[in-house]
């Protein structure tokens, strides 16, 4: 099994010590207030930083929120590498279902979503843009016909996400099978 990683640039030192310190002010504000209520002011405040450094790092709120919410799902991680994309997707799937799920990252994705500007990318869409990316050329190598990457995003990845922001049935595991199936269904009748 071969893994495919993404090419991204580390944060080491004071920086990575800095960003740990504002995700786990973040959390710790969202659980005691709850999203609605929290400001990057507070969360600075409670950080030990400058609100400035939030902003030129994250943005706004809502690229904080996000980036948060899927922190633990490094970029620079490597990816599945079954030998079949259809396994590959189910398997990302999977690990991005067991950890979007957790109640807090379900709640700062929510917040994130509420909070988004409009055509802002944030670093948990192009992450996964470029994860996407990544499993599709690794397949097409391989010489298996493939979507393309943004009906990866539209058909297995927005589902996933929809469902954690807006509810509904529970968001188990399992659902990545049946997505990744319908991809795969719906792409195949269209060629």
């Amino acid at each position: 099994m071969n893994d495919v990683t993404l090419p991204n640039k580390r944060p080491g030192g004071r920086s990575a010590q800095v960003q740990a310190q504002v995700r786990t002010a973040l959390e710790a504000l969202v659980a005691e207030q709850g999203r609605e209520r929290v400001t990057v002011p507070a969360v600075a405040e409670r950080a030990g930083v400058s609100a400035s450094s939030i902003y030129r790092r994250w943005g706004d709120l809502a690229g904080l929120l996000a980036e948060t919410a899927t922190h633990k799902l490094d970029p620079n991680r490597p990816l599945p590498d079954t030998g079949t994309l259809r396994e590959d997707l189910q398997a990302w799937a999977r690990e991005l279902i067991v950890h979007l799920a957790q109640p807090c990252n379900v709640s700062l994705l929510k917040a994130a979503a509420a909070l988004a500007n409009e055509g802002a990318d944030t670093d948990c869409l192009r992450n996964r843009r470029r994860e996407a990316l990544a499993l599709v050329e690794q397949a097409r190598a391989r010489g298996e016909r493939v979507p393309q990457p943004q009906q990866v995003i539209d058909h297995l990845i927005a589902p996933i996400v929809f469902r954690l922001v807006f509810g509904g049935d529970p968001v188990k595991p399992a659902l990545a099978a049946r997505l990744v199936d319908e991809l795969f269904a719906m792409t195949s009748a269209s060629r």
